[in-house]
């Protein structure tokens, strides 16, 4: 007998092995809860297109995870890979009916700090948060991207289906040889107590229903669900000098002072102007204090 092409044996990186999706089911789906399915793939080209294409026929709560994306987004359509079962890829359908839209723009905010405080929990790994969705651990005495998050509206306006995907990338055992680029990091280079992908899933969706629920529950006030409090204080961003990239080939040069209600970054420029910025490439350009 021929055995397995080594790319398709579920066991092929025995470091690497297969998320237990009976397991997460168990442990995570229960009534009254938020989640209220989850699928793990071996592969699909991007858990987040997916859900974004089944919005309007799934219930809040969605959860879909792939051991392995060949076409994974992120922010402005940024191509991204990863060996397989090398990290935690997965999306989620949030539906807050009951939230005013236009505090929806604090979701990916609010996953940010769901994640570092699930990971905070279970790995020991402080995770800092890069304004508006990147997620930093520390390699050494280096400042290292470990993950992403990529909010997109979804489902039929007005709808039952109207809500919200969120995709999350996070490197977990991604080796110095299999960084894509050197800035890049991974739970396991930041020294994680573990880096078993079952906890640690279980983990970040944990606080992040925990999360949600606290925001939902206040109509998606940022002040009194204590949401922008959080941010602020695991914002890396906050106390440095950046220089933010705009659309129309513009920039601003400041201090990051602040994130403020709506959820933008305000910078306090050299010209003593204190300006909001709701969408662009942030660069720190000084160390963090």
């Amino acid at each position: 007998m021929t055995p397995p092409d080594a790319e398709d044996n579920r066991w092929s990186d025995l470091d690497r092995p297969p998320l237990n999706a009976a397991s997460l089911r168990r442990t995570l789906l229960r009534e009254g809860g938020l989640w209220s399915s989850l699928d793990v793939v071996p592969r699909t080209g991007s858990t987040n297109t997916d859900l974004v294409a089944r919005a309007d026929d799934l219930a809040e709560g969605a959860v879909l995870v792939a051991e392995e994306q060949s076409a994974a987004r992120g922010r402005l359509d940024r191509q991204w890979s990863a060996p397989a079962r090398s990290g935690l890829f997965f999306s989620v359908l949030l539906k807050p009916a009951e939230v005013p839209v236009e505090r929806w723009c604090w979701l990916p905010l609010l996953t940010g700090v769901a994640v570092a405080t699930g990971l905070s929990r279970v790995a020991g790994v402080d995770t800092a948060l890069k304004w508006p969705n990147d997620l930093l651990v520390t390699v050494g005495d280096e400042e290292r991207k470990a993950g992403g998050i990529l909010a997109e509206r979804a489902g039929s306006a007005g709808g039952s289906g109207d809500g919200v995907v969120i995709g999350i990338g996070l490197n977990v055992t991604l080796r110095e040889d299999e960084l894509p680029v050197p800035t890049a990091g991974s739970l396991a280079l930041a020294g994680a107590a573990t880096t078993d992908r079952d906890p640690l899933l279980r983990a970040v969706l944990r606080s992040l229903e925990q999360w949600y629920g606290v925001w939902r529950g206040a109509g998606g006030d940022p002040s009194a669900s204590r949401l922008q409090e959080a941010y602020a204080a695991g914002c890396a961003t906050l106390g440095r000098r950046v220089r933010a990239e705009l659309p129309g080939d513009r920039a601003i040069v400041g201090e990051a002072v602040a994130v403020d209600g709506d959820g933008r970054l305000v910078l306090a420029t050299e010209e003593g102007v204190q300006e909001p910025v709701g969408a662009g490439d942030i660069i720190h350009l000084r160390p963090a204090p």
